[in-house]
């Protein structure tokens, strides 16, 4: 009799090719697999899925979905994998169902259900460990996190057994599936009483952040691209920013340094001729070439530098456009002009050019003012992404963005930002990461590119700077001016 085999001694032993893979859930994408070649993946269909197509791989976590599509597992799945300790369904009052890790293992199981004993005898039944499995867990294998619902429960082991790339069909969040599973709807659309799918986010989101899996939906534009308008001097602010985003993104994300991709791209932006149409920062001017950087194709969102992300980009990248080529943020302070630090672009209905743009502004089409903060170049614009994700100098649980506007309190440049251990906070969580270095923090101090107290804080692991030496706040008043103040920008 075979044994139930670990689905990491699975992979490891059977998976020898590096066709992503495809995970197919019940959502409304789904419809679209009627439409795709799946000659190139390795198919995933997520429990009620087996009963639509042939798949490599089924996966459920609950006992019932096998009570319900147990046949479907035996002829339509090449392997079933599911927890050590499967979950079990009770009924709350009103008729939710409350799913809990059950008594029994997977080979107590196989005793009881015909169809996972047809599976276990075929060598076809695979388990790993679920971390609700809790002291009952096997030993001899890694737990995996439980997240919200199976899809990311399935990213997380996939990626964690070395999968590089992961698509997906139907892991829409929401609440609503693909025609092909109205027959379930009155039984298990959120039958526990979630009132979405959205949770499975943020499990996709931690799988991506901490193994480094290439995931996204078929039914989405990906990866996320994403420009930051910069200078070498913020480099430090940048890379906080980037694993800010990188660590709440359900999506992979490409981010890149503006000036560099302009670099790398043999781009030149002119100075204006005209002094009034100088740019306020370095790097004012370098979000009119995102367009071309794009190859004037689809999405891109353009942010600056000084930013910190607290929620999952691809809200923003899947925001609609109605017709408009671009879209800002709404103000919540009416005596603020328009915000164009934050834009999600459509970079094929934006034919800009970064030199006919400057040419333009020194010939009087537009003053700098009506470049910069009404974004003239372009003809149909919209602001309507929510103001909580361009959250100027305050943070609140609603933020999702905050923007570090005032150079002159920037976190990194000044001790006495209000907001400074918030910030301060990402930076040792992208250091403990891997995304930035403390010898990164120390060669900026030195360059004079961040305040000198950041060290200190750095080294010691303090993240609220109220708590740093006075030596060390001595240093920051008696060594250091900011790179802005001395390039004499003003703040």
């Amino acid at each position: 009799m075979h044994e139930t085999r670990s689905f990491f001694d699975w992979f490891n032993e059977s998976v020898s090719d590096h066709r992503p893979w495809l995970i197919l859930g019940k959502g409304p994408s789904y419809a679209r697999i009627r439409d795709i070649d799946c000659s190139g993946f390795r198919l995933c269909g997520l429990n009620h899925v087996v009963q639509d197509r042939q798949v490599e791989l089924a996966h459920c976590v609950d006992i019932d979905v096998v009570e319900h599509c147990g046949d479907a597992f035996v002829r339509d799945a090449g392997y079933l994998v599911m927890p050590w300790i499967p979950h079990t369904v009770t009924r709350r009052r009103g008729g939710t169902e409350l799913r809990k890790p059950g008594s029994l293992t997977l080979d107590e199981w196989c005793e009881r259900m015909p169809a996972l004993d047809v599976l276990r005898q075929q060598g076809r039944l695979l388990w790993y460990n679920l971390s609700t499995g809790r002291g009952r867990n096997r030993s001899d294998a890694p737990v995996i996190r439980v997240e919200g619902f199976s899809a990311s429960t399935m990213v997380n082991l996939l990626a964690l057994a070395g999968a590089p790339t992961i698509r997906s069909l139907g892991v829409d969040g929401g609440n609503q599936y693909a025609n092909a599973f109205d027959h379930l709807k009155e039984t298990t659309l959120l039958s526990d009483g979630q009132s979405s799918y959205d949770l499975q986010f943020k499990g996709i989101a931690r799988a991506i952040y901490e193994t480094g899996v290439d995931y996204a939906s078929l039914a989405e534009e990906h990866p996320v691209r994403i420009f930051v308008g910069m200078e070498p001097e913020q480099e430090l602010a940048y890379d906080v920013l980037c694993s800010s985003i990188r660590r709440h993104a359900s999506m992979t994300t490409h981010i890149q340094p503006l000036y560099k991709a302009i670099a790398e791209a043999g781009i030149s932006i002119p100075l204006p001729q005209k002094p009034e149409n100088r740019p306020r920062t370095p790097f004012s001017f370098q979000r009119f070439a995102i367009p071309e950087l794009a190859g004037f194709r689809g999405r891109a969102i353009y942010l600056d530098s000084d930013m910190q992300v607290f929620d999952d980009i691809r809200k923003l990248w899947l925001s609609e456009f109605d017709g408009a080529q671009l879209l800002s943020c709404k103000s919540s302070d009416s005596s603020r002009p328009p915000q164009y630090s934050v834009m999600l672009l459509d970079a094929s209905t934006l034919q800009w050019k970064v030199t006919d743009i400057v040419k333009a502004l020194d010939d009087g089409k537009w003053t700098y003012e009506q470049l910069m903060t009404e974004m003239a170049p372009a003809d149909r614009k919209h602001a309507s992404l929510p103001d909580s994700w361009n959250t100027l100098e305050a943070w609140n649980e609603g933020t999702q963005l905050l923007h570090y506007t005032d150079m002159n309190t920037q976190p990194w440049l000044n001790v006495w930002s209000p907001l400074a251990r918030l910030w301060c906070e990402e930076l040792l969580h992208a250091i403990e990461h891997g995304d930035c270095s403390a010898a990164k923090v120390r060669e900026n101090a030195e360059k004079g590119w961040v305040r000198p107290s950041l060290v200190w804080q750095v080294e010691n692991q303090v993240a609220d700077p109220l708590l740093i030496p006075k030596r060390w706040l001595n240093r920051d008043v008696a060594r250091f001016l900011p790179p802005h103040v001395v390039a004499g920008f003003s703040g």
